[in-house]
Formats: structure tokens, sequence, C-alpha cells
């Protein structure tokens, strides 16, 4: 007899991923789609919403085909915060821009800030403007595709995109709301409708759920497309990084997840409203929940940018030359800001700096030198949360870099952090199954996904990693003035 499931669908930058999980929390399943974002300009990155539907029906059914199992519910949740507009019927009216390392809205963040106020968006939206919103994505759109504009009813996201495509509703949890500043008023936890029509005129802003809620249930004709049974509750879902946290049971007050992913996201769950000009302050993912986040542009992306150039080996194999390199990397010292960077620098000009290069030094130093970049860039957004009053307690690990070994110990030493890993590290589509099989029945993430091992830092490590801690934090403005010349020159 067939058992019951929940299926779990994320849609991220690299690609779309879902997971068919027993309502015990067992993986049964997994099932991978791959995409690459359209680049069609310097500092831009659109993605058109065709495809997260189509790969979200194509995972669909190869997870549910083999007939063994019967589902009971769907979780979405997918990057942002990313903008995709439609007309009144529905219809894209060009590809969605996607979050922070989309770069394009600066001259629009400038007009809103003298417009409303830099400290007041901080106080009333809970984080500086910068290119991560998705308010200025909207007025740049407003500003040079002013055509498209005036057509502009509705704002959708990946999560809530999925949601309307496969129940009709159309909603948006109230997390991603809060990073569509200045649009957001966290501490009323609602639109702020003065904002919003100054900034989106026009658009019908969707209304709000938590992510765990009911957005709908499975339309006739969605049944049809996914092979998955009509009238099965959908989720409301909710961002990527945030439905990852839910997965390792890192929203408790105090808990910090780490995301290992394309780009690497922290999550830090506070008791009360926290803002930081260098961080996003924002509505948790479950109710009376609240966090200070941070997000570097890039760490998995770095790596597979060198695996790409020494296309003869593969992680597996740079890894374990990076292992042997040592702390350090023979002297070698990156800044990963390949795509600019998201908090704390907040700086889209900054680029990449790999400083110390020899004739002597290999593959293995310079993949040794990106993932301690990663730890570095943890380290220094660690120190910015404290700063503004957070107060971490416990860090969990969660994302495709937990599966070896060897990132995630660097970046406990460079920290001086233990780490939690979970059973399942899969990330946010088993995430969106947990948040699914809550619609039909009671979960207690820690039974779902328990803890597995703890990552403990080495002294000896942290000590050496201090030293160079210092020169990481001197590097970025020492060179600053180059690199953000050297950004002018450059067509992508």
């Amino acid at each position: 007899m067939p058992r019951n499931a929940v299926i779990g669908v994320d849609i991220g930058t690299s690609s779309s991923k879902g997971v068919l999980v027993g309502l015990d929390g067992t993986l049964i399943r997994s099932a991978v789609r791959e995409h690459t974002p359209a680049r069609p300009g310097p500092g831009r990155f659109e993605m058109d919403a065709a495809v997260w539907w189509d790969e979200f029906t194509a995972l669909a059914r190869e997870l549910a085909a083999p007939g063994d199992v019967t589902v009971t519910a769907v979780g979405v949740s997918g990057m942002g915060p990313c903008v995709l507009l439609t007309d009144e019927h529905d219809t894209p009216l060009r590809p969605a821009i996607l979050y922070g390392v989309d770069t394009r809205s600066v001259r629009q963040i400038e007009r809103i800030e003298a417009g409303l106020g830099a400290d007041e968006i901080i106080r009333r939206g809970g984080s500086a403007l910068t290119t991560q919103a998705a308010g200025p994505k909207i007025a740049w759109i407003a500003d040079e595709e002013p055509e498209h504009y005036a057509r502009a009813r509705r704002l959708y996201m990946p999560s809530s995109w999925l949601v309307r495509r496969l129940t009709g509703a159309y909603v948006l949890d109230h997390h991603s709301a809060s990073q569509c500043t200045p649009l957001y008023d966290t501490h009323a936890r609602q639109w702020y409708a003065p904002w919003a029509a100054e900034v989106a005129p026009g658009i019908e802003l969707p209304p709000l759920r938590w992510s765990g809620e009911t957005a709908g249930t499975l339309t006739p004709d969605a049944a049809r497309e996914t092979g998955l049974p009509a009238g099965i509750p959908v989720t409301t879902g909710t961002i990527d990084a945030w439905a990852e946290a839910l997965s390792v049971g890192a929203q408790g007050t105090g808990d910090l997840m780490l995301m290992y992913g394309t780009t690497m996201f922290l999550v830090h769950t506070v008791p009360e409203p926290l803002t930081s000009e260098s961080l996003w302050g924002t509505v948790g993912a479950l109710p009376g929940t609240r966090n200070l986040a941070g997000g570097m542009a890039t760490s998995g992306a770095v790596t597979n940018w060198l695996r790409d150039l020494f296309a003869d080996e593969d992680h597996a194999g740079l890894t374990r030359r990076a292992a042997e390199s040592g702390p350090g990397a023979n002297g070698l010292l990156m800044l990963p800001y390949f795509s600019g960077e998201r908090t704390p620098v907040m700086d889209p000009d900054a680029r990449g700096v790999i400083a110390g290069l020899t004739l002597s030094h290999t593959r293995g130093d310079l993949y040794r030198a990106a993932l301690e970049a990663t730890g570095f860039g943890v380290r220094h957004n660690i120190e910015v949360i404290e700063a503004a009053g957070g107060d971490i307690r416990r860090v969990v690990a969660v994302g495709g870099g937990t599966q070896g070994d060897l990132w995630t110990q660097i970046v406990s030493d460079i920290t001086g952090r233990p780490q939690e890993l979970r059973t399942t590290t899969i990330g946010a589509s088993y995430g969106g199954a947990l948040l699914a099989a809550g619609l039909v029945q009671d979960v207690c993430v820690d039974d779902w996904n328990p803890v597995r091992a703890t990552v403990t830092p080495r002294p000896e490590h942290t000590r050496r990693y201090d030293d160079l801690y210092a020169l990481y934090r001197r590097l970025y403005p020492d060179t600053s003035d180059v690199v953000h010349t050297l950004a002018t020159l450059q067509d992508r």
C-alpha cells in the first residue's frame, strides 16, 4: 500500500531541487534541475518565470511517478527577494529581476532614500536600502521600462509564483514581504501603504500569510500538469534561506543558521527588532519571530569558478588538495567579492582579490584560499551581528557545502564557534517539505531531523586564523580604490 508523503521544491539560483519526504522525515527521493540565470548586462541577473514552473512540474512528476507514495501536501520556497511583475491576467511582463546579485538599482536607491530618509527607512523597514531590496528593483522597471510598468498589476517571487500556478491564490509570506524594503512595515507586520504608493504605484500588493499557513489547494489544472492529486494543500512558502533554517531547527532565539550554497547566508533569530546599516532586519518565517540576517554575494560560486577553471578536476579532488595545503593556503589571502558584496560591506562595486600569489602556488592553495575567504566573511558578519545587539548561542550549518568535512571545519576554526550538523542538510526543499507536513500533522524538527555531529574549532588553527583575519579586514579598504576603478572598466 502506498505510504503518505509530502513534496518540497525550492527554486534556487543555479538549480531547482525537489524532495519527496515521508511523514516521519525520511528522505525517499530527491531530484534536481539545473539552470543558469540570464545576464543581460553588467550587474544584471534575470530569470524567466516559465523556468520555475516547468522545473516544478518536471520535479513533481519525477518524484511521484514510481507510484509508491500518496502525496498529501506540497511545500515551496525560492531565492529572493526577486521581482516578477505581471499584468492583471498574471502574464509576466518581463523576466524576473533576482535578489542582491542584481545590482542595477543604485540610482533608484539614491532617489528613494532622498525622498523617504535613509534613517526612517531603517527604522520602519528594518534594513538599509540596498540592491538586495525588492522596492528599488520595482522602481527601476518603472524608470527604465515604462511600457512594461504601465501594464504591471501584481508582484511575485519564485515561491509565490508556484503558489499561484498550483492553487490560483495570490499571496506572499510575511518574511518575503519584509525584504521588499521600503514597502513593508516590520513593526506593524503589514504593507506600508504610503510608501508602497510612492515606490510601487499601481501594484496590487499580495495579501500576507505566514510561511507555514495553507495558501490554497491544488487545482485540477495544476494536478493534470504536475501529476499530483487535486485538492491537496500547498504552503504559502518563503525565501530559501529561511526554509533552510526551518529544515535544521535554527529558528529559536539565539540560533544562527549558516547556509553553505552558491552564496553564504546567515540568519540569526532575535527576541526583538534589531537594525543595522550593514545587515537586514526582517520578520521571521514563523509567527512572532524576528531575524537579523546577512548574506555574502558568493561562496560556492567562487569554488565553482575554480572548478571550471581547473576543468580536469572535480570538487572532491580540489578539496583533497586544499586539505593538503593547510591553514593559510601557503600565504594566500582572498577577498570573495567576485559579484560585489552584500553584508556587511554593502558594496556592489567590490571585486575579488587574491593577494600573495607566487609561481609556487597550486590549485589546492587557491581552492583553500576560497574556502577560507568564506570563513573570514562569516566571521566579519558575525562580529557585525553581535555589534548590533545579537546574542549568538548556537550555530547550525546547512546546505550542499556541509557534505564534506573541510569547509565546515575551516569556518569553525576561523570563527572559533562549533557548528551543529543535522542528519539531513539538503536545505530549503527539505524545509519546504517540513512545512508541508505541518499542514497534515504535528511535526517536531528534532524528530524529523536530529543532530548527527558537531564541528568543533581547533584552537591552534583558530590562533593562526586570528592573524590572517586581521589582514583580511585590511585588504578591502586597502584595495577598494583600485577595484572600484577596475569595476568601471568591466562589462560583466
